[in-house]
């Protein structure tokens, strides 16, 4: 996305960062429940009606913070991901990103995959930029398979008929076998539930190191696609 070039368009740019960084602190102070264009406003010592011409409603607010809390997180496990590094390698890195970038923003984490908001629909473009997250894991287990470093999985084998035909085609060029994407999906739903456990306390007298086992994690799922971590 080109840079604002006109003195107008920089001047929008930067007042709707910071009409976001605002909804961002009362996300944390009063949850999506509680967000407001009138409070934003009013911090910021704005009249709530100029903020509508940047946001129409609470909604496109809403909209708004998702798709950065979204944008933020695929950020942080895609520079993670170096293709020239071992599959294994790759994977692991990607996950602590992911952890690391959640513990750092435990609000907006809860605000992608927390409970849903009451009477909020959230539009398409929140479904396409949910993606880049654990499409880069997709990458990589693409990766290791065109590279012959995916071994076979034992265990159950998820009948087609459960997994959609758009989700076996994640990646360009690339199609899944249903038991790989649902290997995949397991993968990222454990990813971001073992983080959900830890921001909510509830690894708390259970785990003696909550780094240590998300590793653990990490590669008890890479493994289960059919990575090779060794005795690791």
């Amino acid at each position: 996305m080109n840079a604002p070039r006109t003195a107008r368009q920089r001047a929008r740019a930067e007042l709707t960062a910071e009409i976001l960084a605002a909804a961002r602190r009362q996300l944390g102070e009063d949850g999506p429940s509680g967000l407001s264009l009138r409070s934003v406003a009013r911090e910021l010592g704005m009249a709530s009606s100029a903020v509508y011409r940047y946001f129409a409603s609470r909604d496109d607010l809403l909209t708004a913070l998702i798709v950065q809390s979204y944008n933020e997180i695929g950020d942080a496990a895609e520079r993670a991901d170096r293709p020239g590094d071992q599959p294994e390698e790759r994977w692991m890195a990607v996950w602590r990103a992911v952890r690391k970038w959640s513990l750092a923003h435990r609000h907006e984490y809860a605000l992608i995959f927390g409970t849903p908001v009451p009477g909020y629909v959230a539009p398409h473009i929140t479904v396409e930029v949910a993606g880049r997250m654990p499409l880069t894991l997709a990458r990589i287990v693409a990766d290791a398979g065109r590279s012959g470093n995916l071994a076979p999985t034992p265990g159950p084998v998820c009948p087609p008929e459960a997994i959609t035909p758009e989700m076996l085609q994640l990646l360009d060029g690339v199609t899944f076998t249903p038991d790989e994407t649902a290997r995949l999906i397991f993968a990222w739903n454990r990813l971001v539930g073992i983080i959900g456990y830890e921001l909510h306390g509830h690894l708390a007298n259970v785990t003696a190191d909550d780094a240590l086992f998300f590793d653990h994690t990490a590669r008890t799922e890479g493994a289960y696609i059919g990575l090779d971590f060794g005795a690791a």
